[in-house]
Order: C-alpha cells, then sequence, then structure tokens
C-alpha cells in the first residue's frame, strides 16, 4: 500500500531518474551492494523453479553483476538486459561472459520493446520501487511472456527507508522518498494482470551507516534521488538538512551505528495461458530480438 503520509504526489520523474543514472553509471557498483546481496538471494529462488529459458529478460540489469551470473547460470540462453541509461546498458554488455553476448535495451519497464510471448523467464532485481504503476508494468511483464513462462522479482516494501521518511517528515512537509507497495498489493497487482499462481513472501535486511552522509552518499551513487512529484522546489536548505540529521541520530543505535531498513519483498509467478492467443513475434507491430540494441563484450 502507498504511503502518502507527507500528502504529497508519488509520480516519479523517469526522465530525470535516467539522467541521474546516466551520471553515476561509472561508480554504481561501489554503492550497489544491496542490488547485489539482493540478487544474489533471487538467484538462488531460481533453483526451485526448473527452468531451461531460451530467452531471458533482465529488467533493471544495473552495471550488470548479476546480469553476468544469470547468463552463467543458463549458458545457452539469450540473455537480454534493460535499464533506463545507456551507460549502465554499455557496462553491463561488458561483463558478459566470454563469448557471449548480452542483448541491450534502453527502455522503460511499462514499455518494452519486445514482441509478444518471446520471453520464457523475467528476471527483475530491486526495480519496482521506480514504477508506481505496477498495473502497467506487470501487463507488460504478462505481453512478453511464453505460456507458462516465469516472472522473478524483488522490490522494496513500506517500511524501506523508514528512518529517512520519518526523519525527513520531521524537517518539512516535502516528499523525499518513493512509494512502496506492500507485498498484498503487489499480489494483487499481478492477479490484475493476468500472471498465474503468485507467491510472495518479504525479508527485513538492516544496512547501517556511521552518518547519515554514507547513506546519503550511496543513494546518489546509485541514481536514486529525490525524483517524486511531490519534492520540495529548488535546493534542500542547510537548516532542513541540519532538522533531518538531527532527528535521525536519535535512532543511533548501541553500537554506535545508524540503521537504514530495507523491507525485501520477492515474488514470482507465472505468464497466463491468455498469451497463446495472441500474435506471434512476427507480427510487424511488435519488435523482434534483432532490433534490440546489441552489446558485445
Amino acid at each position: 500500500m502507498r504511503d502518502e503520509s507527507e500528502g504529497q504526489p508519488f509520480d516519479l520523474d523517469l526522465t530525470l531518474r535516467r539522467r541521474a543514472l546516466q551520471r553515476v553509471a561509472a561508480h554504481y557498483d561501489e554503492a550497489a551492494f544491496l542490488h547485489r546481496e539482493v540478487g544474489e538471494r533471487l538467484l538462488e529462488r531460481l533453483d526451485c523453479l526448473k527452468l531451461t529459458p531460451e530467452i531471458i529478460l533482465d529488467v533493471g540489469c544495473g552495471a550488470g553483476q548479476i546480469t553476468a551470473r544469470l547468463m552463467k547460470k543458463y549458458r545457452k540462453a539469450r540473455v537480454i538486459g534493460l535499464e533506463l541509461a545507456p551507460a549502465l546498458v554499455t557496462k553491463a554488455g561488458k561483463r558478459a561472459p566470454w563469448f557471449r553476448t548480452l542483448y541491450g535495451a534502453v527502455a522503460e519497464a511499462g514499455a518494452l520493446p519486445i514482441a509478444n510471448a518471446r520471453c520464457d523467464l523475467i528476471f527483475s532485481n530491486l526495480t519496482l520501487p521506480w514504477y508506481p504503476d505496477l498495473d502497467q508494468v506487470f501487463a507488460e511483464f504478462d505481453r512478453v511472456l511464453k505460456p507458462g513462462g516465469a516472472l522473478l522479482f524483488s522490490t522494496l516494501g513500506p517500511d524501506s527507508l523508514i528512518e529517512l521518511r520519518r526523519s525527513w517528515a520531521a524537517a518539512d512537509r516535502y516528499n523525499h522518498i518513493n512509494a512502496f507497495f506492500d507485498l498484498h498489493d503487489i499480489g494483487d497487482a499481478l492477479l490484475r494482470a493476468g500472471l498465474a499462481e503468485p507467491v510472495m513472501d518479504v525479508e527485513r535486511l538492516t544496512l547501517t551507516y556511521p552518518d547519515t552522509a554514507g547513506l546519503m552518499r550511496d543513494l546518489k551513487m546509485l541514481g536514486a534521488g529525490n525524483v517524486t512529484a511531490g519534492r520540495a522546489p529548488g535546493l534542500t536548505g542547510k537548516g532542513r538538512l541540519r532538522a533531518m540529521r538531527k532527528a535521525y541520530e536519535r535512532l543511533r543505535r548501541a553500537d554506535g551505528a545508524l540503521p537504514a531498513t530495507c523491507e525485501v519483498v520477492y515474488g514470482h509467478a507465472w505468464g497466463s495461458l491468455a498469451n497463446s492467443s495472441r500474435p506471434k513475434a512476427d507480427d510487424p507491430a511488435f519488435f523482434p530480438l534483432s532490433q534490440l540494441r546489441r552489446r558485445s563484450p
């Protein structure tokens, strides 16, 4: 369920998000430890699905660390890495295993440049928090999945960055954190999109920082700045920043560390059988794989 406690719109400006990712691509890996950890846990869940995919779409491939692991796990599959920023797609392509090619696509998750019923597996690690219209995104996932194809994803639940959200609420009335959905709302959205047999679970991970500057620095290096419509106009003043930091300092633990909660939601579902009645990949209205941007190692 969306957290609208600050009374501000949570629409996201993906153009600003794309620009931020483009700027930080060279140093993205330095702050992507949560993405790597959650991505590894998501990869482990693939062992339970018993898949032999021919075409895999990694939605939100980042700099390609987990994508490269996908390519090693499924050595015969054609893997497409999709991201908002061209610089990240290029970086991901350079991580492809020897004698393998990552096919890159620069696009939004809600408008996939993929033909109907082409993918055996959609893998998406911590990308959904940037797409508040889950109905649109899941409808696209269902569209490009083959009948019975698998969707496996991770996202963030509403308690994520709760310390930072509450600390900013003590400083001003503007929105500073994305809206995050709980697993029940995500499950409902999966069913509305026609995806079959959704299974959801959640776990909490806690990052620790010596100060708020470290947390803010990592968010900036991930291109995870505030691009919500309810953000403050102009620059954040020093007074508001001090107020936020003071409020956050009250949460310091006995060991001296500041906590940053991440409520990680995992889910998987299957492509609907309705996909079998949709136009095939040679329909000129759709994009064949040959038209995707190709990135060689």
